[in-house]
């Protein structure tokens, strides 16, 4: 079943990446199946899929716990790439050894958060973000 999954997935972060982008609380979407993203031409030529991994920056870190708790159909859990949609807070879980200024210099800061997307429906996803974020 993984095809029938990944498909459903990518399917799904596709649309959840394009809703963020047009969020107000939103800095910036980092989704290589982003036509904007630098490397979507690479990534189209090389590759079948656009995976299901969406990096997003919120425009004020206070936002950031907000949403950490206000989630209900996606989880707050470091573990990735389940058929359920996880978000993560790198800087306090995957990142959190890495020297500060490492950290500042990938971009892994206060307001980003890391969303492994799922085989829920899309509208829920979004949903859910919307209630969380605002």
């Amino acid at each position: 079943t993984l095809g029938v999954r990944l498909e459903k997935q990518q399917q799904n972060a596709i649309l959840v990446a394009k809703w963020l982008k047009e969020n107000r609380n939103v800095e910036k979407v980092y989704y290589v199946g982003d036509e904007e993203h630098k490397d979507y031409e690479i990534s189209k030529r090389q590759a079948s899929g656009f995976g299901t991994m969406i990096s997003f920056t919120v425009k004020d870190a206070s936002i950031v716990e907000k949403i950490l708790s206000k989630v209900k159909v996606i989880t707050y859990a470091e573990s990735l790439g389940g058929v359920e949609s996880l978000i993560t807070y790198p800087i306090l879980q995957t990142h959190a050894a890495i020297p500060k200024e490492i950290r500042e210099r990938l971009g892994v800061n206060e307001r980003l958060l890391r969303l492994s997307v799922g085989i829920e429906d899309a509208d829920d996803l979004i949903d859910d973000l919307d209630q969380a974020i605002g």
